[in-house]
Order: C-alpha cells, then sequence, then structure tokens
C-alpha cells in the first residue's frame, strides 16, 4: 500500500463549483505544491508543519495569479487552496521549478481526495484585489509589490472540511 501526500492546489471559486457538480476537478496544468525533500532540506529550521505551510503559502499565491487570469467571476478577490492527499507515486517533485512544485499525474483528483478547503475571507478582499492588480509586478522584484503582496498572503484562509463542499457553494 503506497502512502500519502499532501498537495496543495492552486484553485478559484469557480473550479471549486466544477469540483461540486463533476466530483472531480483536475489540476490546472497538473502542478500543485507539496512538503517535498527539496523543501525540507532548504529551511534548515522549523518543524515539518511549518515547511509545510511554506508550500500552501506559494499554492495561495499561485491561487492569486489564476484570479489576476480574470476568469474568476462570482469571488474575483478570494484565493482559494484546496488541500488533496494523493499516492506519493502519483506525484513527482519538480524542484527546477521551486522547493515545493510537484507535477501530479494523473492530475485529476476527486472529492475522496480532499483534506481540506481554504478560502479568503470577505475582510481579505481589498488585500487580496491589490496583491491581484500588482502581482506581474512583484515578479518582476519590485519591491513595493511585493509588500502588497506579502500583505495579502498575510491574511489567514478560512478552514473548511471537505464535507461542507456542497455548502460552500450554496451559501457563498
Amino acid at each position: 500500500m503506497s502512502s500519502k501526500l499532501r498537495v496543495y492546489i492552486p484553485a478559484t471559486f469557480a473550479m471549486l463549483e466544477e469540483l461540486k457538480e463533476t466530483g472531480q476537478l483536475a489540476a490546472r496544468s497538473g502542478w500543485g505544491f507539496a512538503l517535498t525533500s527539496a523543501l525540507k532540506n532548504f529551511y534548515r529550521e522549523g518543524d515539518e508543519e511549518e515547511i509545510a505551510y511554506v508550500a500552501f503559502q506559494e499554492a495561495s499565491m499561485a491561487s492569486l495569479r489564476l484570479l489576476a487570469i480574470g476568469d474568476e467571476k462570482q469571488f474575483p478577490h478570494r484565493r482559494v487552496v484546496i488541500s488533496v492527499d494523493v499516492p506519493d507515486s502519483h506525484v513527482t517533485p519538480q524542484p527546477e521549478m521551486g522547493e515545493p512544485v510537484v507535477k501530479l499525474d494523473p492530475a485529476t483528483f476527486s472529492t475522496q481526495d480532499l483534506a481540506a478547503i481554504h478560502i479568503d475571507v470577505a475582510e481579505a478582499e481589498q488585500a487580496t484585489a491589490q496583491a491581484i492588480a500588482v502581482i506581474d509586478e512583484a515578479d518582476l522584484d519590485d519591491e513595493d509589490a511585493h509588500i502588497v503582496v506579502g500583505n495579502a498572503l498575510d491574511n489567514l484562509m478560512a478552514f473548511y472540511d471537505p464535507t461542507e463542499l456542497p455548502f460552500l457553494v450554496e451559501l457563498l
């Protein structure tokens, strides 16, 4: 029996709706973020939970990038991260892309793989909107843009149990 790895999938609310409607979802381009050995080796201090949070934060920043594309209509200023537990054999670390980056094969996961859902709360929308507006500049090392993006990333995301997925889509 293979062991499982927690993978953080950057998402949008529209992707949550698709997951609810179809029972499955493909990670955008098959990418996710996880506590990889490269990430563990990069950090000299901190326990696994603290280091895994770095992978989670990378997924939340990737959610900002998805929002910057402009596909999200219902909640264009709320980050979403879907945590899934998938067999190790379905995950290939991609350290050349970044220490926590992994490729999923298959890239599709189901509601049975869900471990948690994380969504920005309403109070974080303004900071998220500001970050979306400057995410490209932050990627180009603009220091002011880094601060704006950092402010958005500092907002904690609400945690939802996988069983709450149908209610999230209906109530939000």
